[in-house]
C-alpha cells in the first residue's frame, strides 16, 4: 500500500469560503491504492505550495494528487510549485490527461497540468473542478500501482 497525500491549491478553500469537492473526491478515490497520510487545502501561492510537496516527499509520501491551479489565471500555481521539486517530468501522463480532457471541452488544451516525480514520489496535477477531476482520474488509475513501483525501482511488470 503506498502513502498518498493531496494538495487543493486554492484561495477561496483555503479562506473557508469554497468546499473543496475535487480533493475530496480524490481522496475517497484513491483508498485502494494505499493510505491517504495528509490531506491539505492551501492559497494559490507558488512558496507555500513548493513548501508543501517538499515535506512531503521529505516524509516518504509516495503519492501526491494536486487539484488545482493549473489554468491561466494570475494565482495558477500548482504547475510551477511541481516543477520546483522535480527532478523528471512525466511528459505522457500530462499528455493523456489533457487529451482526456479536450474529449471533454476545448478548455482542455488551456491546462498546464505536471506530471512529475520527484526523488521517489509521483506528483499528478489535477485541474480544480470536481467534473474534470471524474474525468480524468480514470485515465491515470490504471497506470498508478506500475509507476510507483517503478519509482521505487521495482522494474519487473506484475503481469509478466
Amino acid at each position: 500500500m503506498w502513502k498518498i497525500a493531496i494538495l487543493t491549491s486554492s484561495d477561496q478553500g483555503a479562506a473557508g469560503k469554497r468546499e473543496d469537492t475535487s480533493g475530496r473526491f480524490l481522496h475517497e478515490s484513491v483508498r485502494t491504492l494505499g493510505t491517504v497520510v495528509d490531506h491539505q487545502v492551501l492559497p494559490d501561492d507558488e512558496d507555500g505550495l513548493a513548501a508543501q510537496l517538499r515535506a512531503w516527499i521529505a516524509q516518504g509520501v509516495d503519492l501526491i494528487l494536486t487539484t488545482g491551479g493549473t489554468g491561466l489565471g494570475p494565482r495558477d500555481n500548482m504547475p510551477e510549485a511541481t516543477r520546483r521539486v522535480m527532478t523528471r517530468e512525466i511528459i505522457g501522463m500530462s499528455e493523456a490527461l489533457r487529451e482526456e480532457s479536450r474529449k471533454h471541452t476545448p478548455l482542455g488544451m488551456l491546462s498546464r497540468n505536471v506530471c512529475a516525480q520527484a526523488d521517489d514520489t509521483l506528483i499528478i496535477n489535477f485541474p480544480g473542478s470536481l467534473k474534470a477531476v471524474q474525468e480524468l482520474l480514470p485515465v491515470v488509475l490504471p497506470v498508478l500501482d506500475h509507476a510507483l513501483s517503478l519509482i521505487h525501482g521495482q522494474t519487473e511488470h506484475k503481469n509478466s
